[in-house]
């Protein structure tokens, strides 16, 4: 190849472990520092179209990597291992919404061990999108679209630009140990968001950021988060939701076995006033949560307006039935243990509380729990008093 952006490009035949024999392996390297921009593309170019399951391997070091778009269909299943450290451009970047795209693949791996570094610090200090929607967009790390029947195992995003990992409609994926890193300050990082897949498991991993640890966009379906740490950051959210009129239905979201720390919000649906759609995000459960100083460590928001963009004087239509918060305990960051704000046009349905134990000691006063528009079913005991619903006797507790 001879030239430092070509990189090296080799082509080995080796027999890998889920692999059938006569798999092939294409390595895409370079000299220390060098852009392997081009290396990589040819590299899963050729991968793509072998007949047999293929392998691109970037090896160990740092190297240069730019804009880049890998596109199936492929013939058969890929495999990326990503045993070094790949980072973007520098600057701010503005205007692109992009970085590394995989998209339209079905059998997919992504492992290795290594690092997508966003170097995103110039780019935050240009960054206004947190306080107004009219800003030019930064580019999202790493982008799975249309990716299905796919395993996420063993990556680094470290300082996106913008959002870290963005999942847009796939199906039978899953994240496993994912390492997310970027300073509390850093707007608009969201570690991993998701909109219109189904069937997504996000496990074993930590997020630290600046915005969402995880954030579910519309049309989700059969979202599984568990053994999840969280902090800094602005906790798990669903939504916001109702500010397109293009928005499809939530259901069926699972977010069980986790652990926040010093996040700005905890547990959190939020929705739009005045929603473009009239959609329903039902079967949203959070189970087994341990909270270390989270500010609004439960909290239902169909208010949701940020930088005043919307007419709070109509009521959100978006409807959130069969939702759940159980066995969650810890401290929390104010005094704003529990608050649920439905709307008065689709009141909250079948909302339940069961054995919450959440402590405040601050200097204006014991945790508070807040309702409006519902009237949430109680079950075990909770701590704060719960706002006035019926409680359900559970066997065996007093």
């Amino acid at each position: 190849m001879g030239s430092s952006y070509l990189g090296i490009y080799t082509i080995l035949v080796i027999c890998l472990l889920g692999y059938s024999a006569n798999a092939e392996v294409f390595t895409a390297g370079g000299p220390p520092g060098s852009d392997i921009t081009a290396a990589l593309l040819k590299a899963f170019t050729s991968a793509c179209q072998a007949p047999a399951p293929s392998q691109v391997i970037i090896p160990k070091g740092d190297f240069k990597l730019g804009e880049i778009a890998m596109t199936g269909p492929c013939k058969a299943p890929i495999e990326i291992t990503l045993q070094g450290n790949v980072k973007a451009d520098g600057g701010s970047t503005q205007g692109k919404d992009r970085w590394v795209v995989f998209e339209k693949i079905n059998g997919f791996k992504l492992n290795g061990g290594g690092t997508f570094d966003g170097e995103g610090n110039a780019a935050w200090k240009a960054n206004n999108c947190h306080k107004t929607f009219e800003c030019k967009k930064l580019p999202i790390s790493v982008r799975f679209d249309f990716v299905d029947n796919a395993e996420i195992r063993d990556i680094t995003s470290l300082d996106a630009k913008n959002f870290h990992l963005n999942v847009i409609s796939g199906k039978n994926m899953t994240f496993d140990n994912i390492k997310i890193l970027a300073p509390a300050q850093s707007p608009n990082t969201d570690g991993i968001h998701l909109g219109r897949c189904e069937g997504v498991k996000i496990l074993n991993t930590k997020i630290s950021t600046g915005d969402d640890c995880i954030s579910v966009g519309d049309g989700m379906t059969n979202l599984l988060v568990q053994k999840v740490t969280c902090g800094p950051g602005h906790g798990i959210s669903v939504g916001s939701l109702g500010r397109y009129g293009w928005e499809q239905d939530v259901k069926d979201i699972r977010v069980i076995d986790c652990t926040l720390t010093g996040t700005d919000n905890g547990l959190r649906i939020k929705t739009w006033p005045s929603a473009a759609c009239t959609t329903t995000a039902a079967g949203i459960h959070f189970e087994n949560i341990i909270l270390n100083n989270v500010s609004n460590p439960i909290l239902i928001d169909q208010e949701y307006c940020p930088w005043n963009q919307c007419n709070k004087n109509k009521p959100s239509t978006i409807k959130l039935v069969d939702i759940s918060f159980r066995n969650i305990k810890g401290t929390s960051g104010n005094k704003d243990a529990v608050k649920l704000l439905c709307s008065k046009g689709h009141p909250c349905e079948n909302v339940e509380i069961g054995d919450i134990n959440i402590e405040y000691k601050g200097p204006d006063g014991p945790p508070t729990f807040e309702c409006t528009n519902v009237t949430p079913k109680l079950v075990g005991t909770q701590n704060p008093k719960a706002c006035v619903g019926p409680v359900v006797k559970v066997p065996g507790k007093e």
